[in-house]
């Protein structure tokens, strides 16, 4: 497993080189003539996909050593100890709140559990009385289903593992339906006096509030019963990742471009302008020196101007947030010394780096055109609150749409700006 990370990265070394040198020529061919050959730019393209293939298998191949190696350090569980007692004890704890840490607490999440496997496979048939009462234990007052912490920690990973936002933002889970707090707008005023001098009053300081509302989102995968009844396959597995992926999916474009109606708002919603005590609500752009492409001469500077656009607090933590159509257009770019400003991570733990900053690939950023945002810069830790509402549920219906099982199932999650200083976005013209 060790070689196959060594060999894909291998694999992106070379790649980044043959790319770097035919990127060279056609740097040389624009110069020279104006224009590229079409076969040369044929070639940097064809290299530029190599590039995001070998990220991508490396960026693989490090996660099959990662969980390898998580499994083969996992202590085996026993008695009422390990991981199976620590699941219990915080099921114990979210759903009752006041039972006692004790080996009870296995039994009763080993009941739940069973019970629960039966409820999505069978509807409860066949579960004895003590499954059902364990079942209802988590019923949820609008006739949906707590999820097993096992379940539910598997489909919350996996959303985290795949959404990039909330990679890079703060996130918080509350039990209300919104996280309200405040803004520090501005600062108060202050001044020199000599020992007698009079004192006048100074400006005080201006404290703005938030509020974020919770969404729901859904997720109705399904399967046909026959499937359910006579499957070997780990039904809760396929059930997590099937709910996952539509929940990344939905609020990762949500974080990026929603409009705040039913849904998280999303940061290149709100309109241009410099953050101050009276416009607050506005995210500044920098814009890139040309229409839907970066300025022919000095293409590089742009990405400067936006950099430095942010504020030193901010720039520690900063990434940058492209698709990565966009990101093979920036790979060919140079600074003014003829270094390529785009390096990619050989320790595939990010998307690369540009001029020292990660970047993220986030496909719902906007593609290249005129006056599009395709690129955002910032803190987004500092500058975007994700909300989640605890509690995942799901409902299994047999009865709408047979002979397929439908598993309804709920999650609550908001979002917004809530520091419009530490985001900066690129925009694609000339002024």
């Amino acid at each position: 497993m060790r070689q196959d990370v060594k060999n894909a990265v291998g694999e992106l070394e070379k790649a980044f080189a043959d790319f770097k040198q035919v990127n060279d020529i056609r740097l040389k061919e624009i110069e020279n003539k104006g224009s590229a050959d079409p076969l040369t730019d044929v070639k940097v393209q064809r290299l530029n996909q190599e590039i995001s293939r070998a990220q991508d298998a490396a960026m693989t191949a490090k996660q099959r050593v990662d969980v390898l190696e998580t499994v083969l350090k996992r202590a085996p569980v026993g008695g009422n100890t390990g991981g199976e007692y620590d699941e219990a004890c915080r099921f114990a704890l979210e759903l009752k709140g006041n039972w006692p840490a004790d080996g009870g607490d296995v039994e009763q999440y080993r009941s739940y559990k069973k019970a629960f496997r039966n409820y999505l496979r069978k509807n409860n048939a066949g579960s004895d009385i003590e499954e059902i009462k364990a079942l209802s234990a988590g019923s949820d007052p609008d006739g949906g289903y707590l999820v097993t912490p096992d379940i539910s920690g598997r489909i919350v990973q996996l959303v985290n593992e795949t959404s990039p936002m909330r990679q890079v933002a703060n996130i918080v889970t509350i039990g209300t339906d919104r996280l309200e707090g405040t803004r520090d707008l501005d600062e108060g005023t202050t001044g020199w006096v000599a020992e007698t001098d009079a004192r006048t009053e100074t400006d005080t300081p201006q404290i703005g509030q938030y509020a974020i509302p919770v969404h729901e989102q859904y997720a109705e995968p399904r399967a046909t019963q026959r499937l359910l009844d006579d499957a070997m396959f780990n039904i809760e597995e396929w059930l997590a990742a099937k709910i996952a992926d539509k929940f990344s999916r939905m609020e990762n474009t949500a974080f990026v471009s929603g409009d705040g109606t039913g849904k998280p708002k999303g940061f290149l919603t709100y309109a241009a302008g410099v953050p101050d005590s009276t416009t607050f609500n506005v995210i500044e752009q920098v814009v890139s020196g040309a229409a839907g492409a970066f300025a022919a001469s000095n293409p590089g500077d742009a990405l400067i101007n936006l950099i430095y656009s942010l504020k030193g607090v901010y720039r520690s933590n900063a990434v940058f947030m492209m698709k990565r159509a966009t990101l093979a257009e920036v790979r060919k770019l140079k600074d003014t010394d003829g270094n390529y400003i785009y390096n990619p991570d050989m320790q595939n733990k990010t998307g690369g780096t540009l001029f020292g900053f990660p970047v993220v690939e986030v496909e719902d950023m906007p593609a290249l055109a005129a006056d599009s945002l395709s690129i955002a810069f910032g803190d987004f830790n500092a500058g975007y609150q994700i909300v989640d509402r605890q509690g995942l549920h799901i409902l299994r219906d047999n009865l709408t749409a047979k002979p397929f099982v439908k598993f309804y199932t709920t999650k609550r999650v908001g979002g917004d700006v809530v520091n419009f200083e530490a985001i900066k976005l690129m925009k694609f013209a000339a002024v």
